[in-house]
């Protein structure tokens, strides 16, 4: 706010008021005067003119009536009552630019005209007429400039709250564009993805009644693919609430984390998994996992279960794959790391893929860093969760920009 606006701010009476008595000073010592020097009843009215303007700078009414019968004293006693009639004409000024209505601002200046009048009372016409032109000055300024201080204060808050209906507005606009966009999406798993999931469980599962003679074996994959397929399907149904009402499922945890208490197990499966897909899993895990906060848990479970699911895919069977979740000073270090020995070369594709973004994606989120690469003849994935989760601004090190479907005998990243 400029200078101006700070002096006519509500909230700056005070500072009004004490430069008001610093102008009336300087008059009273630098302004030449009739006499030689301000008499003593100039300086006491000129005094208490000062006191009250500093004492009643929050009461402008009361302001403006003392101010008045110090005019009116000084009237009838001084020669020059310039100080009593600034401060008069100053109270109104006040009264006007802080009443709540019109009424008593019409009351203030009639009260000060009928005192500024009964200088005039008995005197000629002409200076009786001089006396109320005199007004202009002394009533209509006052009153003139607090009407458009007041006008030009509320345009200011009529502006505010414009600005402030139209950034709601705004907000409420965004939200139903998100809103939109989440039902698109639900509606495309929904008819795409959960529908062949479903499909292919339904399959799996009429499979395993209409084949009674199966090995033991195919009869086990059977029901691993029945059963990873259900939980997908679940965890794509949920999605589909989450999407469609994220307020309707907000309080379900299961849908952004887990029970710390249960994240040991759901790791346990995740390796299980694996070992089905035949992977050798090795796991180094520390019991504290147990404790960790649910938004860690989950992104520890999430981190696992795709790490494990790129060695089975690109390592191939019999791949090793060694798995260590530690908590070192309430951080949680993870780290996976296969001998590449499974598939060889030949099983890893071309293509490019989103896995370790997504796993970077997660990571950062929560304040740490990804790192993925090769290792020897292997691959190695690793982070550190940060006790206190802090969104990270650096760029993740030792990572490789794209995941691991990087072409058989491009050179390795160095790690950082």
């Amino acid at each position: 706010m400029s200078w101006p606006g700070r002096l006519f701010d509500m909230r700056d009476a005070l500072v009004r008021m004490v430069l008001l008595d610093l102008a009336g000073v300087c008059y009273l010592f630098v302004v030449p005067h009739s006499n030689s020097t301000p008499t003593t009843a100039q300086w006491i009215l000129a005094l208490l003119a000062f006191a009250v303007a500093l004492v009643a700078h929050r009461l402008p009414v009361l302001n403006l009536v003392a101010q008045a019968a110090l005019l009116a004293v000084g009237i009838s006693l001084v020669d020059d009552f310039t100080i009593n009639q600034v401060g008069a004409s100053w109270a109104l000024l006040e009264v006007t630019m802080r009443a709540r209505h019109a009424r008593p601002i019409w009351l203030a200046a009639v009260l000060l005209a009928v005192v500024d009048l009964t200088d005039s009372i008995g005197d000629p016409p002409r200076r009786f007429a001089s006396g109320v032109v005199g007004l202009a000055v002394e009533v209509g300024v006052p009153v003139l400039l607090g009407l458009v201080i007041r006008t030009n204060r509320e345009l200011g808050r009529q502006a505010v709250e414009r600005a402030l209906a139209e950034q709601r507005q705004h907000e409420s606009e965004s939200r139903a564009a998100r809103a939109d966009e989440r039902s698109a999406i639900a509606r495309e798993l929904h008819d795409v993805v959960a529908h062949h999931v479903a499909s292919m469980v339904l399959r799996v599962g009429v499979a395993r009644h209409v084949l009674t003679d199966l090995d033991p074996r195919v009869g086990e994959v059977f029901d691993d693919v029945h059963g990873t397929g259900t939980s997908a399907l679940a965890e794509l149904r949920r999605l589909v609430a989450v999407l469609r009402n994220p307020d309707g499922v907000r309080g379900d945890a299961a849908l952004t984390a887990i029970e710390p208490s249960a994240l040991p197990a759901a790791i346990g499966a995740s390796m299980d998994r694996a070992r089905q897909a035949g992977v050798i899993v090795e796991a180094d895990l520390d019991p504290a996992i147990g404790s960790l906060d649910a938004v860690r848990g989950m992104a520890v479970l999430r981190l696992t279960q795709e790490a494990l699911t790129n060695v089975a895919k690109h390592a191939g069977a019999s791949a090793i794959a060694h798995l260590v979740v530690a908590v070192r000073d309430g951080s949680v270090h993870w780290e996976v790391t296969d001998n590449g020995r499974g598939g060889g070369p030949a099983a890893v594709p071309a293509g490019g893929g989103h896995g370790i973004t997504g796993m970077r994606e997660r990571v950062e989120v929560l304040g740490g860093r990804l790192e993925a690469g090769r290792t020897g003849t292997g691959w190695r994935v690793r982070t550190v969760l940060p006790a206190v989760a802090a969104a990270s601004t650096d760029a993740p090190v030792g990572s490789v920009p794209r995941e691991r479907e990087a072409p058989a005998g491009s050179p390795a990243p160095e790690p950082a």
